[in-house]
């Protein structure tokens, strides 16, 4: 059963821009307005946010498939790397996470399977932080979800596959933060996934940084940006 006492009511949204009347933006009103893509009576719609590494952008994505509830559901990029072996194979693994360093052309043809068949289980892969492989059939699109929140850098770039992959979502977000909050949430999970402090600025200087101004170049193809500043699910 969808929570709809909190989604459903949508009078005290403000407007499309990230705030309210009473300044930052609540999860509640963000949950509000992802829930009216499915107005209309579209069998089921595509949220997408996209946004630099380290924005906040799954925690987002949960929130709000949780704040909904089995109205909705999670489907992340993530589980669209490619495997440490092909990563190898193809000369990617000191740039993983890079846009070539996901499988988009499988991506699109997910979020088309969930558009196109909303009457049957659909199983959605992830990535594992602690085995730093992705992972089949983690998460599910059930029978029931009529919203599936979609996140990922990459998904608003203006370059092949993605723009294939934009066309889908009702909408896209983009996530803005605090470029130092960033910074320290991507040094962070750089050494909990065991590297040095000198490799971690390694790693943050020659791949997370050059992600992230390119998704950066993304922002203007999305319809709303979202800040973390002040977000409830962020304090």
């Amino acid at each position: 059963m969808e929570n709809t006492d909190d989604v459903e009511n949508t009078d005290d949204v403000e407007n499309a821009g990230g705030a309210s009347a009473g300044g930052a933006v609540g999860l509640a009103e963000l949950a509000a307005d992802a829930w009216r893509l499915t107005d209309g009576g579209v069998p089921r719609a595509v949220l997408g946010i996209a946004g630099p590494p380290g924005t906040g952008k799954s925690t987002l994505a949960r929130a709000l498939a949780d704040r909904i509830g089995e109205g909705a559901a999670y489907l992340p990029l993530d589980g669209f790397h490619l495997s440490n072996g092909q990563l190898a194979r193809l000369g990617l693994t000191a740039r993983k996470g890079s846009e070539p360093s996901f499988d988009v052309a499988g991506y699109v043809a997910l979020l088309r399977r969930v558009l196109d068949d909303p009457g049957h289980d659909i199983y959605v892969p992830d990535y594992d932080r602690t085995l730093n492989e992705p992972i089949a059939a983690r998460h599910l699109v059930a029978p029931g979800a009529r919203l599936v929140i979609t996140e990922g850098n990459y998904l608003a770039c203006d370059l092949p596959g993605w723009r294939e992959a934009r066309a889908l979502m009702g909408e896209c977000w983009y996530l803005d933060s605090p470029g130092e909050v960033r910074q320290q949430r991507l040094s962070e999970r750089q050494l909990a996934g065991g590297r040095t402090p000198e490799q971690a600025a390694e790693w943050l200087a020659t791949n997370d940084g050059p992600n992230g101004e390119l998704v950066e170049t993304s922002r203007r193809r999305c319809g709303r940006i979202v800040s973390t500043i002040g977000m409830d699910m962020f304090n």
